[in-house]
């Protein structure tokens, strides 16, 4: 296996896994990062979804506790069967969107340049969110209403548009419905579970004839890199917002976006058309 490849897989991989849980979209980080290392074809696309599993895995073991309570209580307890209720009432907006919209999305958005505007625009609304009163109603993921998972699903369903994000989105999106910074972000780490879980199966057995035994490396170290970097970005979001706000990571993408716009313009980077 060449050496070029791992490093790609390596890289591609820490991408993953640093913004899959993160208000900046890891679908937009990874098609740039695909163009940019010409690993953007279809052996590329599907190494991108694969290698989210290792960044879910990652949120199993960290609420490996809360999700063992959950498993355990479904039988009897209400608490467990209204929160696994409630991330299934969540999953299915963008489930049902992505299948029946998945071929026009990817073919006129993934790619660099409206994902960059993607960047941009989501800047501008999570600087919006962050200016106007944020009253807490729910501190606490467990305080869900199935109304409110059915809304927070639908603002998931936005990150079908890449460079939305979908932890931005659903997290942004529980800050409008009156969410504390923490539950926003711990439901959003949640919901990722079925969603990323469902989108890899999905593209497993839609590209089925794409999987060599000769890329089993490729998509350990890609795995492997995925799941300690997002693992140590998990625990240091839950750090940083319980003094922060979300204002920085729009700073970040609007810095982003343009960044791209302008190598676009000036030809010093040839993006994808």
């Amino acid at each position: 296996m060449e050496l070029v490849s791992l490093i790609q897989a390596l890289i591609l991989g820490i991408v993953e896994g640093l913004t899959e849980f993160l208000p900046v979209s890891s679908t937009g980080h990874l098609i740039l990062a695909g163009d940019l290392l010409g690993f953007n074809d279809a052996r590329g696309k599907l190494f991108e979804v694969v290698i989210q599993s290792g960044a879910i895995l990652a949120v199993c073991w960290e609420y490996r506790v809360k999700i063992a309570q959950v498993l355990t209580g479904l039988p009897r307890e209400r608490a467990a069967q209204r929160f696994a209720l409630n991330l299934f009432i969540a999953f299915l907006p963008l489930a049902i969107l992505g299948l029946l919209f998945k071929k026009t999305i990817e073919a006129y958005l993934f790619q660099p340049l409206p994902v960059a505007l993607a960047f941009i625009i989501g800047a501008f609304i999570i600087l919006w969110a962050e200016r106007r009163p944020h009253r807490v109603r729910i501190e606490s993921v467990d305080d869900l209403s199935p109304t409110d998972a059915l809304k927070l699903g639908c603002m998931q369903a936005l990150a079908l548009i890449p460079g939305t994000s979908r932890s931005g989105a659903t997290i942004i999106g529980g800050l409008f419905l009156g969410l504390s910074r923490r539950a926003a972000a711990e439901f959003s780490f949640f919901l990722a579970i079925p969603t990323l879980f469902a989108a890899t199966l999905y593209k497993l057995y839609k590209d089925w004839a794409l999987v060599r035994l000769d890329d089993i490396g490729l998509w350990s170290v890609g795995f492997i890199s995925a799941f300690v970097s997002a693992f140590l970005c998990v625990r240091w979001l839950l750090r940083f917002i319980s003094s922060h706000d979300f204002t920085p990571f729009a700073w970040y993408r609007i810095a982003f976006g343009c960044i791209v716009l302008l190598t676009w313009q000036l030809d010093l980077i040839a993006w994808s058309a």
